[in-house]
């Protein structure tokens, strides 16, 4: 899900850039380096020149720190309609809204949950499927998004 030590490098340049910092995604390309995602957000909304100052500025910070090793392909975005919910302030954040959550291990039996975004009760998810409550603990999603209306 979150990549917490790359947050932690570039959260404060993209705070002092007057952004809120959603979340970030390291992902293999097979064979072909990394994707690094990175989402923004700002009251006002993102546009592209919003991810190009903020793109400009962590390429500087990872040129200097060198987090990642090999070729990666640096890629800055808006949340945009499918919201990716990376902790659990996203999620209490979005209480009441359709989401479709996966799981890295089943849970009763299936990794995919698609419903209402119920409460978060302690370190668990709680979504209504179907009629059905789960109680998904927060450790075990890969991957949670808004679904748009």
């Amino acid at each position: 899900m979150l990549d917490k030590e790359l947050q932690k490098l570039l959260a404060p340049t993209i705070i002092a850039l007057g952004y809120e910092l959603v979340g970030i995604m390291r992902l293999s390309q097979g064979g072909h380096g990394v994707l690094l995602r990175i989402y923004i957000d700002s009251p006002s909304g993102i546009n592209l020149s919003d991810c190009e100052k903020v793109s400009h500025q962590v390429d500087g910070v990872l040129n200097v720190d060198s987090p990642i090793q090999g070729h990666y392909t640096l890629e800055v975005s808006s949340p945009g309609l499918e919201r990716p919910l990376f902790t659990l302030e996203h999620f209490i954040r979005y209480i009441g809204n359709k989401v479709k959550i996966h799981l890295i291990r089943p849970k009763d039996g299936r990794r995919n949950f698609i419903g209402i975004l119920q409460k978060v009760q302690g370190s668990n998810v709680v979504i209504m499927v179907d009629g059905i409550e789960y109680n998904l603990p927060f450790e075990r999603i890969d991957k949670a998004h808004i679904v748009p209306k």
